[in-house]
């Protein structure tokens, strides 16, 4: 059996779309050998006068698992913050989300926190059947940190994503397209054609350019999103009332709706 490579690849077609590739077996999680080869490849895509679209992708039938949380225990044994990857903003909003080429998200098999971040960071997440989509992060005893407590309200409404946040709810494509933030669940053909496809048609403006961090359409007036973290607030208490992890990630999900998506991100 070939070991494959760990790294991420791009290749652009005769149609002008880059495909990214996450490989590193056997979920694709975020390492930061992969964050760098992803902000890498973003940079090169950008500049490329022969690229339109972007496609991102995880080799082997999933997207990604999320980041590598082995990372957090080097940090703990060596007290160096520097192991933590600038991902928030460097990757997610400045390469992919405030790029001037569309970005589509394929995905497929799985995408979990830090996973399901980046595929919210697209303008657009085309869905594979019965992909398993979550943000576990809070049961874990950390909060998303790539701007999943941002983006996912943004594009679901507060009440819905407060709710599956807190709860480290994982669900299929299927309720997330019906919850807003998966456009589309292929029923027949391939999904790297249909993905390729979709980034086109934004490029074009077949299709809307959306960047998930600068909607308010879902938000809601400030006493609405007031009354429904006062809520959330109540939830927490019950879900874990001897911990602080819900209680900061309400806080952070409270900064952005008062200030804005960038300043959540950076809290």
């Amino acid at each position: 059996m070939v070991k494959k490579k760990i790294g991420v690849t791009m290749e652009v077609g005769n149609d002008s779309v880059a495909v990214i590739t996450i490989s590193n077996p056997p979920v694709n999680s975020l390492s930061t050998p992969i964050i760098s080869g992803l902000k890498e490849k973003f940079q090169d895509a950008n500049q490329r006068s022969d690229v339109k679209a972007i496609v991102l992708i995880g080799d082997g039938g999933r997207f990604s698992g999320g980041f590598d949380i082995n990372v957090f225990r080097q940090v703990h044994e060596t007290g160096d913050l520097s192991l933590l990857p600038q991902v928030s903003v460097d990757l997610l909003c400045n390469l992919m989300e405030d790029s001037g080429k569309p970005v589509v998200a394929a995905v497929e098999g799985l995408a979990i926190g830090g996973g399901l971040e980046l595929a919210l960071a697209c303008h657009a997440r085309v869905a594979a059947p019965r992909a398993q989509l979550s943000l576990p992060e809070l049961a874990l005893g950390v909060i998303p940190g790539f701007g999943g407590t941002q983006r996912l309200p943004r594009l679901v409404g507060l009440s819905k994503a407060t709710d599956m946040i807190l709860r480290s709810k994982s669900i299929l494509s299927e309720e997330g397209h019906k919850m807003g933030f998966i456009d589309a669940v292929l029923l027949h053909g391939d999904l790297l054609t249909m993905s390729r496809k979709w980034a086109l048609d934004i490029a074009f403006g077949r299709k809307p350019f959306l960047r998930s961090l600068h909607r308010t359409d879902k938000i809601g007036s400030l006493s609405e999103a007031r009354a429904i973290l006062k809520n959330s607030r109540q939830l927490a208490k019950k879900i874990n009332p001897n911990t602080s992890q819900h209680h900061i990630c309400i806080d952070v999900i409270e900064e952005g709706i008062i200030h804005g998506g960038y300043s959540g991100v950076l809290k």
